[in-house]
Formats: structure tokens, sequence, C-alpha cells
């Protein structure tokens, strides 16, 4: 992170304090309202933050580039596919707290196209499909999930296509 970027991190921070403090002045229940309310999400997130960056460092620790270039690399074939596919399906939390973890794969040499579908699949919720079922039918809901699947498959190739990434 640059000097320049860390400077204005500061600066958004004091603004928003000072702007916390002025609302407090004018409307104290609504900021202790609002206060309360980013506890809670902090709360529920945390979890998920710990999570993430105990992957990354597990990543870190056990992937080498040359173990992501064999799975997940440009030769990885259909076997990154399936993993992406399948890793994207099981993750859950919050989709922007696995951007670091993918980045970080993306620098050990991870294709930017698994990326994309591992992303897209976490759509496909585990928990919520008997929900899907009751409401939808299973029928429904097996067509959406294949739909689902075969679509970030070809997102995924046509995002390799436009996005050359150096080997």
């Amino acid at each position: 992170m640059g000097d320049k970027t860390l400077l204005y991190g500061f600066y958004f921070l004091f603004f928003v304090i000072i702007l916390y403090l002025l609302l407090f002045l004018l409307n104290p229940d609504k900021i202790y309202k609002s206060i309360h309310v980013v506890r809670n999400i902090v709360i529920q997130l945390l979890p998920v933050i710990f999570l993430v960056i105990f992957l990354m460092g597990v990543s870190n620790y056990f992937l080498k580039p040359k173990t992501v270039m064999k799975h997940l690399g440009e030769k990885s074939g259909v076997r990154g596919w399936i993993i992406a596919v399948s890793f994207g399906i099981l993750s859950h939390g919050s989709m922007y707290l696995w951007y670091p973890l993918m980045k970080d794969l993306r620098e050990h040499g991870m294709r930017t196209g698994l990326i994309a579908v591992f992303l897209y699949n976490r759509a496909v919720k585990i928990p919520l499909l008997p929900l899907m079922i009751y409401y939808f039918g299973i029928v429904f809901v097996i067509i959406l999930t294949i739909y689902m699947i075969l679509t970030s498959l070809v997102i995924g190739k046509t995002i390799e296509m436009i996005i050359k990434t150096p080997s």
C-alpha cells in the first residue's frame, strides 16, 4: 500500500469521526442506534474475517506457487475447473472477504477464469437448496443449479479470453 493511499485512508477516517461527532451533537439517539447496528455487523463478520485470514495463512504456508500452478494454473485442465466450481459452491460468508484469498492465489499462479468460476458459484447455496425446492420444486432447482454452474464455466473461459494474464 502506497504512502498516498494510507494518507487518504487516514483523511477518510478523520472525516468519518468528525461527521459522527457532529451528528452526535444534532441527534444522539440515531448515532447510538447506528453504532449498535455497526457493532452487530462487526460481530457477525468477525468469524468470517478470521476464517479468511486463517485460510490465507494456511494457503501461504502450504500452497507454494508450484502446487497452485499444478492444480489451478494454466495447465490445470478439467481438474482446475472442477476444484473452482466445488470450492465456490462450498464456500460461505461474505463474498468480499474472499477477495484477498483469491488475490493471494492469483499471485501464486491461479488462473483468472478459475477465480471467476469460484466467485460465480458462490451463488449456489447448499443450505438454501431445500428451501428453494420447497418453493419452486426440485426440477426447477436442478435446472437452475446446472445452468448456474455451466454459465460460470462460460464466464470463466470468456474472462480468460478477454484478460490475458502473464504466465
